[in-house]
């Protein structure tokens, strides 16, 4: 039994002796290295790890290499052409040289090697891959790009997280189009907003046109963009009724959306501007006056319209009418717009639709909006123009 055992483990380690000598040898020159912090050195000691693990040769370390590469100038430097890798494989005695380059391109990194036949002085197998960027895994590329050349089977995980994934929707390989500009439009009121433009100014109203004439600029941002779909941020500072003797100013950041090779867009965000306003009501019911008439609390408690408060209201018996007794008769006050009211922020909401058409450089934006707040808001539509002057990348630092 124990000369079958030591007989069985003799045939073994002849086996394995044998197969170790039929091994085909291999050195790997320094590659090419561009864009990543690595060195040539650095980069071929990964390259015989990973062949060392792929078990499929006799590996050449640095220091069966070093006298050779010492010897002759040649082998010193840019030793990255098939001649040259020919020569070093026949002065090294070895059936293999492996050899390529590891370039960091932009958001990816591509790995290319190329393994030379001493003997026939041809290329015996070649790969080129490229991955994500990850500079700390460029050992693991180089597993899977020899894996690759050798019909060995990769990891699929490890695989799918280096891989280079060229989407249509990126940030890091497309640029953006700075498309501010002046904006000029038009916008009507609505609702409240018309009745405070349209009511005279005795009783404390603009006594305007229920249109006014809009003049801003568009500062705008892109945050994600392809060929057909971009992201923006968008901020208009502008004022409005200077045809009319008024001066209204507001503030708008929208978040905007731009579809297709038609540039069509959809914007929305708040808007921020200033509004006056005291506590009053309005006499629908003829009670105390003519129709519509505005009663205000200008401060002092009794009731009064004009826009000095010089007509105090009373009641058909002659009694003043205040803000403690107005319950009494069954009114109640709420804040109304006044020109010579308190002021305090005015906010809205804003929407709008349009499209960028193009003239070569030339951009005219076209939007329709509506900006809504408490009763009432604006309709209106704008338009603008820029020229493309310059476009950035997303990513300056990559």
């Amino acid at each position: 039994m124990k000369k079958m055992f030591l007989s069985t483990v003799f045939t073994l380690c002849v086996v394995m002796l044998s197969n170790a000598q039929n091994l085909f040898s291999i050195a790997a020159a320094n590659p090419n290295v561009n864009g990543v912090a690595i060195s040539g050195e650095n980069g071929a000691k990964m390259i015989r790890l990973e062949l060392i693990r792929i078990g499929k040769y006799k590996v050449y370390d640095e220091f069966d290499m070093a006298d050779i590469i010492k010897e002759n100038p040649e082998f010193q430097s840019n030793c990255y052409g098939q001649l040259c890798l020919i020569k070093l494989g026949e002065a090294l005695k070895t059936d293999f040289v492996i050899c390529g380059s590891i370039d960091g391109l932009s958001n990816k990194i591509a790995v290319t090697l190329k393994m030379v036949n001493v003997k026939t002085k041809s290329i015996e197998k070649s790969a080129i891959k490229e991955f994500a960027n990850q500079p700390n895994e460029i050992q693991r590329m180089i597993e899977i790009v020899l894996k690759e050349m050798h019909g060995i089977e990769v990891d699929k995980v490890l695989q799918d997280r280096l891989a280079f994934k060229n989407d249509i929707i990126t940030s890091n390989n497309v640029g953006k189009v700075n498309n501010s500009g002046p904006r000029i439009g038009l916008a009507g009121t609505v609702g409240t907003v018309y009745e405070f433009a349209t009511r005279s100014v005795e009783m404390g109203g603009l006594d305007i046109l229920p249109a006014v004439s809009m003049i801003g600029y568009q500062m705008e941002g892109q945050y994600v963009g392809t060929e057909n779909f971009s992201a923006l941020v968008e901020g208009i500072i502008n004022v409005s009724g200077l045809e009319q003797g008024q001066f209204i100013p507001t503030f708008t950041l929208l978040n905007g959306f731009r579809f297709g090779k038609g540039n069509w867009e959809f914007a929305f965000g708040p808007g921020f501007g200033l509004k006056r306003r005291l506590n009053g009501f309005v006499d629908e019911n003829n009670q105390f006056g003519a129709v519509g008439e505005h009663w205000f609390d200008y401060g002092d408690g009794a009731l009064a319209n004009g826009i000095d408060g010089s007509n105090i209201l009373t009641d058909d018996n002659g009694n003043v009418i205040t803000t403690n007794n107005l319950s009494n008769y069954g009114y109640g006050l709420k804040s109304i717009a006044h020109k010579e009211g308190l002021t305090s922020l005015n906010t809205s909401f804003v929407i709008a639709f349009g499209r960028t058409f193009q003239a070569g450089a030339l951009n005219i934006p076209v939007n329709l909006f509506y900006s809504s707040q408490r009763g009432g808001g604006f309709a209106g539509v704008n338009v603008g123009f820029n020229v493309v002057k310059s476009k950035k990348s997303l990513n300056p630092g990559r």
